[in-house]
């Protein structure tokens, strides 16, 4: 009878470090493409190159959405796992695309394009772990709250690392593409800096109170049926895309939800504190959110 027990509880604990393990298979996912870029020279990383790498960040952002499904399905939450969940963001998502974008640069060390580029790219990932830094430390707050608890699931503030890093990614191996190529003709040094541009504007926005929506309360108001239809209608039309149309189709929905996202808080900002249109979307305020956590608390 004893030996049973202790046979159910290991069985328990091998279960409950199923989320890590995926917490794990992530990390390692972007630790390789960190490795893969660091061996390849400045400006040396191809096409092919770079798009196996965002194959491979795309894997840890799947990791990443699954490892916290399944722990609260097994209601195994841990602090040990969102401590652990946050530092392979930190790294998969924060670290592994700037030395993506370094490394397919073509620009000579020293000059002031070099100072820039690199400037930049820390200025990405700094931003990136203050990101996680505050949804942890807001989690915390949050936590044993129901009100509070529930308003915080409806979106983010600040864009979530796991989009930031399908933004930078995205944007440059669609640069590198055929299709973009064949409308346009940048030299490395237009490149550079639009790659710049973009690594500065997408550290701003994961820090900003810019409010981005959360899938998980997506509701469509649509029959069931109706629903199914066009979801397989639109995972075949996404599906072809990425396998055709890799470059062109993830930059589309990667940039697509920034856009999206902005546009929502741009019309509540229009449309006036005293309506109730997306009011969930208006940007917070620093001082707003800091007094709400002291009332609470």
């Amino acid at each position: 009878m004893c030996n049973n027990f202790k046979g159910v509880e290991l069985k328990m604990k091998r279960v409950h470090l199923l989320p890590n393990v995926i917490t794990a298979f992530g990390l390692s996912c972007g630790l390789f493409v960190i490795f893969k870029m660091t061996m390849t020279e400045v400006g040396g990383a191809s096409y092919q190159v770079l798009t196996a790498a965002a194959g491979i960040l795309l894997l840890a952002a799947v990791a990443d959405l699954l490892d916290g499904a399944v722990a609260r399905a097994m209601k195994a939450e841990s602090e040990f796992g969102g401590l652990f969940d946050s530092l392979a963001d930190a790294i998969s998502f924060g670290v592994a695309p700037s030395v993506i974008v370094l490394k397919s640069l073509s620009v000579l060390p020293g000059t002031e394009l070099s100072f820039f580029l690199t400037t930049a790219a820390t200025i990405y990932s700094v931003c990136g772990v203050l990101r996680l830094v505050r949804f942890n430390i807001t989690a915390t707050q949050v936590k044993g709250d129901v009100e509070l608890s529930n308003a915080s699931k409806k979106n983010f503030t600040g864009l979530p690392i796991p989009a930031a890093a399908a933004a930078i990614v995205s944007g440059n191996l669609f640069l590198t593409s055929d299709e973009f190529k064949s409308f346009f003709s940048l030299n490395e040094e237009v490149r550079t800096w639009i790659m710049i541009m973009q690594l500065v504007v997408v550290g701003y926005f994961m820090i900003s109170r810019w409010k981005f929506p959360s899938m998980k309360t997506l509701h469509i108001r649509v029959a069931s049926f109706q629903l199914v239809f066009f979801t397989v209608i639109g995972a075949v039309v996404i599906f072809y895309g990425l396998l055709h149309h890799f470059a062109l189709v993830f930059f589309v929905c990667a940039w697509g939800y920034l856009v999206v996202a902005l546009i929502l808080s741009i019309i509540r900002i229009i449309s006036g504190k005293k309506s109730k249109t997306l009011e969930d979307f208006e940007p917070e305020a620093e001082e707003d959110v800091d007094e709400e956590i002291n009332l609470k608390g």
